[in-house]
């Protein structure tokens, strides 16, 4: 089977408006599937779609809230989609006790529940089908405590366990399960937040390639080669109390 005629003909892209989701909606298009682009911003919605070689159906919802996952499930609803990626995010920065419980609510919600609704919505008739995938972005930030990031780096440790857990229940079905744990990724809202690049910063096609190529190979991707090391040594090596001092001093530019 092509990429298209297993995970297509409609794919899902939350969180589509720019950076990894647009190269995401890019890519995927590219592959042949068609897409349904979601972010709360119509305007880069727009933009996108028109620039896209494939039909689309662009959907203007923040799924942070019931009204807008209803929307997308609306939009979609004579679509037969055969891929979704969760990639929509929101980060509070800063103390955790300096932020607003409505912030920690929103990431929860957003970086949470959105994921698991959508991962409920869409999956049934993937395994009915006996083909499909679904894509869960998470971050390096989720491995351990993450200060000035608390709450985000925790919402990312719910997202990858969530897939891990999917993959195992449906390997056997034909539907596909990954999370994709990024490192520092080159997209306008990093650039925004931090004021030097980190080593081993990847773009967002780079990412997009390592998520998509990871499906049908196991329940884990993390892009690059120099995260991956980083990764098996914050997570495997290093005792709990220096990695999390390690990503303290590497997130300090995000409060500068």
């Amino acid at each position: 089977m092509s990429f298209a005629e297993r995970y297509g003909p409609w794919a899902v892209v939350a969180g589509a408006s720019a950076g990894l989701g647009a190269a995401f909606a890019r890519e995927l298009a590219a592959r042949g599937c068609s897409v349904v682009l979601v972010a709360r911003r119509p305007d880069p919605l727009a933009s996108l779609a028109a620039s896209l070689p494939r039909p689309t159906v662009t959907v203007a919802a923040d799924l942070s809230t019931a009204e807008g996952l209803a929307a997308v499930t609306a939009a979609t609803a004579d679509l037969e989609v055969g891929l979704v990626v969760a990639n929509a995010a929101y980060s509070p920065i800063g103390p955790f006790l300096g932020t607003p419980l409505a912030d920690a609510q929103r990431a929860v919600d957003l970086n949470c529940v959105a994921p698991m609704a959508l991962a409920h919505h869409y999956l049934p008739a993937m395994v009915d089908r006996g083909h499909g995938g679904f894509v869960v972005m998470s971050s390096l930030a989720g491995l351990q405590g993450s200060p000035p990031i608390s709450a985000y780096a925790a919402t990312k440790a719910f997202g990858a366990i969530l897939a891990e857990g999917l993959w195992a229940e449906l390997r056997t079905t034909g539907v596909d399960v990954v999370t994709c744990v990024a490192g520092a990724v080159a997209t306008p809202n990093l650039a925004q937040a931090k004021a030097r690049q980190a080593p081993g910063t990847q773009t967002p096609e780079q990412v997009v390639r390592a998520a998509l190529g990871g499906l049908g190979h196991g329940p884990r991707v993390v892009p690059g080669a120099l995260m991956r090391v980083s990764s098996a040594v914050m997570s495997r090596l290093l005792p709990r109390r220096t990695a999390i001092q390690i990503i303290a001093r590497a997130s300090r530019d995000l409060t500068a």
